[in-house]
C-alpha cells in the first residue's frame, strides 16, 4: 500500500466529505435513516445517478450505511454509521455557518430564499 500524504488535515476530511453533494447528503442523513426516494426528495437538484454514486462512495469510506429489506419492490435505507456519526459536529457547524451568512447577506439587501432552516439542536443563529 502506497503511503498518502497531507499537507493539512483539512485535505483527509474533503477527500471524503468535498464536492457538492456529500456534505449535504451528510446533513440530511444526520437526522435519521432515510430512503433513496426521501433523499431525492430533500435534494430536488440532484439526479439519481449522482445520489447513488454518491451514496456508495459514502459508503465505501465507512461513513453511510446501506440496508437492504427483501420485499417486493426492494426497500433500502441509508444512514450515518458509527464513524459518519462523528462528522455530526462538523456539519452542525457548517449548517449553521451557512444560515447565518445568509442572513447577512439578506440583510445587507441581496434576494436570496432559503427553503429550509436546519432544526438542529443546541445551536443558534441570528433570526431571518
Amino acid at each position: 500500500m502506497t503511503e498518502k500524504t497531507y499537507n493539512i488535515g483539512v485535505e483527509a476530511t474533503m477527500e471524503i466529505i468535498g464536492g457538492k453533494w456529500k456534505a449535504i447528503i451528510l446533513c440530511h442523513l444526520r437526522h435519521g435513516t432515510m430512503r433513496s426516494d426521501e433523499l431525492r426528495r430533500a435534494i430536488p437538484t440532484i439526479t439519481q445517478k449522482i445520489l447513488t454514486q454518491q451514496l456508495r462512495e459514502l459508503g465505501a469510506d465507512g461513513i453511510v450505511h446501506r440496508e437492504i429489506f427483501n420485499q417486493v419492490p426492494p426497500h433500502v435505507e441509508y444512514s450515518l454509521t458509527e464513524r459518519g456519526e462523528t462528522l455530526n459536529h462538523v456539519l452542525n457547524q457548517l449548517c449553521t455557518w451557512g444560515e447565518q451568512n445568509i442572513d447577512e447577506r439578506r440583510a445587507n439587501g441581496e434576494a436570496i430564499t432559503l427553503i429550509h432552516r436546519d432544526d438542529v439542536p443546541n445551536k443558534t443563529v441570528s433570526p431571518a
